[in-house]
């Protein structure tokens, strides 16, 4: 065994691979390591980065041993996360190496910073004073340290100047440390004036952070209420105390608004982490971080597996927003994982919506967690005006996808100069292309299901897999040129019918696939909050969290979508991102307008956000979610076996289910064939266990697994706990 503080012979190390438990390593004469170093291995023919584990070390003969090759001057994984890595690959069922592996995800930031080359004032003093060289030298009054190229754009003269100064020994060359990523955050930098609403809320978060313990509170307010500038002041009640903050945001890459309104309260930005990041800049923030110089991070969920060194509060945005469910290698949802790692770390937690999802709601409820509502809009600004279109009695023209009736709220919106927002979330031009002469449909070749037609780019696209091949003259099948017909909608074909009846508008489509990625699309944003466009055609990225100061309309095109599925949270779902995207209308207090379009304005989903009775709704779903002990009344967890071939999937899930155990509060349901059952060439079976809140789920699919036949040839099996998908 090894503790905190002696040194040891021989140290259990966490690979980051599908390793069940540690591995041991001979320690090194000399050689320093405590649970939580992060170390050089070799693991087979390669050197590996692993952490230095707890536990004991096994019993094995010292000449079988290798050896620790280095350790990094890097500062330790601390005990609160090496127990929220264990604690998550039991959950899950992952393998600790692999939840290891999202630890280590900046290799190049074990190694300390190296210093950087400065220049110093001496008390030489220059041959003659130039106004440029005068500048330079008021410039460095202070007497600190300053790179080259940094006291040159700071004084406002070419790097020639300071390297005659430098050359006359005005400045000495002097090592100064690397700079920090982002400046830091000052609480106090501009405290905002609340709404009574939001100063009782904000009084609740800062006096969670106070008490120095676990919490969890349920931020719950309307879209437009100020969550954000609340849950600020939880933000600078922790930084007062000297913590760490981590705020998770569904879609980090997209939101410059938020890390502008953060620089705004606090005089600073946050340190950003998610997936666009370059490497460069990954490996500093991650640095950073572990040593205690970034104060708070704005993050996508892989954020949660930061080093922080003085972790003081986690904010989770949206926390309702599916975004958060990682479907990789380590099946996780961050919302549920944020408020573990605070339950170890005996911190609080704050989780924001204006759809709260309905196991928030119901922990809350339940007394598990706080509730603080927010339930009007900041600065009495009006929520707008819901109305559905019924499309059985205002059908749009032949051949169109837009009702009369919204056709006709868009030209008077437009008349007033004022921002429309057309919302469908179906990316590209049409869901399905078909030939009219034979019946072909496009279909992938290696996924059930259809290629979608992406006109702008030319090309046939499949969603899950992204084979993607040009759109052709003529059927593949029987050889027809110009017959082939786009079905259905996606936003590029709305955008295609709104020129056509508004060919004067400014009118731009936004979609997470357009050419220009992340960039291009930050700028579309900005471009529309700018008022540079008049009419936006969008999916589901601009329900999230955008401030559009000039929409004054929304139009969803067509609201029943969300509902044609089996999904047991379709109803949710489509509840909480049609209430996002109308909240996007009337935020600066203009009067404003949202419609749906549906065919089921009947529906209790349509009844419930037309009203504005969002408690009805709650309340109607938590009774259909208990009665049928779904979640969080009941436990789910999906199995998916895949392989190469049919036959093997099918096989190996009949196996796994005969060797269920008995049990009287778990069951298993199928195998069968999963919605989309081919995905990258791989065919997939689903097994769906259920069971009573407090049944051992994991325990019951270890045994069922340690049970059932074992993985050959090309089959995989992925355990997803509480699973958010089910296709």
């Amino acid at each position: 065994m090894i503790e905190d503080s002696p040194f040891v012979a021989a140290a259990p190390v966490l690979v980051p691979m599908p390793a069940e438990r540690p591995y041991t390593y001979a320690v090194p004469p000399g050689m320093r390591v405590v649970p939580g170093s992060i170390v050089r291995v070799p693991l087979g023919p390669r050197q590996v980065a692993g952490i230095v584990w707890d536990g004991a070390v096994e019993t094995v003969e010292a000449k079988k041993l290798r050896p620790i090759e280095e350790v990094f001057d890097c500062p330790p994984i601390d005990r609160a996360m090496r127990r929220f890595v264990d604690w998550i690959a039991q959950y899950t069922l992952s393998a600790p190496g692999m939840v290891a592996r999202m630890l280590l995800r900046a290799p190049e930031a074990f190694d300390p910073e190296p210093w950087i080359e400065g220049l110093q004032r001496t008390l030489a003093e220059p041959d003659r004073l130039t106004d440029a060289r005068r500048r330079v030298l008021e410039t460095v009054e202070g007497g600190l340290a300053w790179t080259r190229s940094g006291l040159a754009h700071a004084a406002g003269v070419s790097s020639t100047v300071i390297d005659g100064l430098r050359t006359q020994g005005v400045f000495e060359t002097v090592m100064i440390p690397p700079r920090p990523v982002v400046a830091a955050p000052d609480p106090s930098h501009a405290v905002p004036e609340l709404m009574p609403d939001q100063n009782a809320a904000a009084e609740k978060l800062r006096a969670a952070v106070a008490a120095d313990g676990f919490n969890v509170t349920l931020l719950d307010g309307v879209t437009g209420s100020g969550k954000t500038e609340v849950y600020f002041e939880a933000v600078a009640a922790a930084l007062d105390k000297g913590r760490q903050v981590l705020i998770l945001l569904p879609e980090i890459a997209l939101t410059h608004a938020f890390l502008e309104r953060f620089q705004d309260r606090f005089g600073a930005k946050p340190a950003e982490w998610h997936s666009d990041l370059p490497p460069r800049m990954r490996e500093r923030v991650w640095r950073q971080i572990a040593e205690g110089g970034v104060r708070v991070v704005a993050g996508a969920r892989s954020a949660l597996f930061l080093p922080f060194k003085e972790l003081g509060l986690i904010v989770v945005d949206e926390e309702h927003d599916p975004a958060y469910k990682q479907e990789d290698r380590v099946f996780y949802n961050a919302r549920d994982m944020a408020v573990v790692r605070g339950h170890i770390g005996g911190f609080p937690i704050v989780l924001a919506s204006a759809t709260p999802s309905v196991e928030s709601r119901v922990n809350a409820s339940q007394g598990r967690y706080d509730r603080a509502v927010l339930s009007s809009r900041f600065a009495e600004a009006a929520l707008p005006d819901l109305k559905s279109i019924d499309m059985r009695r205002s059908p749009p023209a032949r051949g169109s996808f837009l009702s009369p009736v919204l056709l006709e709220q868009m030209q008077r919106t437009l008349e007033r100069k004022e921002q429309s927002l057309l919302f469908l979330n179906r990316r590209g031009y049409a869901p399905l292309t078909l030939c009219r002469v034979c019946g072909h449909r496009f279909g992938c070749s290696v996924c059930s299901a259809w290629l979608v037609e992406h006109r702008f780019r030319g090309q046939l696209v499949c969603h899950h897999c992204g084979h993607n091949e040009r759109r052709p003259e003529a059927c593949p099948e029987c050889g027809t040129l110009d017959h082939l017909v786009a079905c259905g909608p996606g936003v590029e074909r709305i955008a295609e019918e709104v020129v056509g009846h508004f060919p004067d508008a400014r009118t731009i489509v936004l979609s997470s696939d357009l050419l220009g990625g992340v960039r291009r699309l930050r700028l579309e944003l900005e471009a529309v909050a700018n008022g540079e466009a008049d009419i936006v055609i969008g999916t589901q990225l601009v329900a999230k969290g955008h401030n559009f100061p000039g929409m004054t309309l929304v139009g969803v095109v067509d609201a029943d979508l969300g509902l044609a599925n089996g999904d047991p949270r379709a109803a949710e779902r489509t509840f909480q991102l049609l209430s996002q995207v109308t909240g996007r209308a009337g935020r600066t207090g203009k009067k404003s307008l949202g419609l749906l379009q549906t065919y089921q304005p009947d529906h209790p989903v349509m009844r419930a956000i037309v009203s504005g009775d969002s408690e009805a709704f709650y309340e109607r779903e938590i009774a259909e979610r208990e009665r049928a002990a779904l979640p969080p009344f009941g436990r789910l967890a999906g199995i998916i076996v895949s392989a190469a071939t049919r036959g093997e999937a099918e096989s190996h899930a009949r196996g796994l289910r005969r060797a269920a155990p008995q049990a009287t509060d778990l069951f298993v349901l199928g195998p069968a064939e999963a919605p989309l059952s081919l995905i990258g060439g791989r065919h997939r079976f689903r097994l769906l266990v259920q069971g009573e809140r407090r049944a051992d789920m994991q325990g019951f699919i270890r045994a069922m697994l340690a049970n059932g036949p074992k993985l050959r040839g090309s089959v995989r099996v992925q355990v997803d706990i509480d699973p958010q998908s089910f296709l």
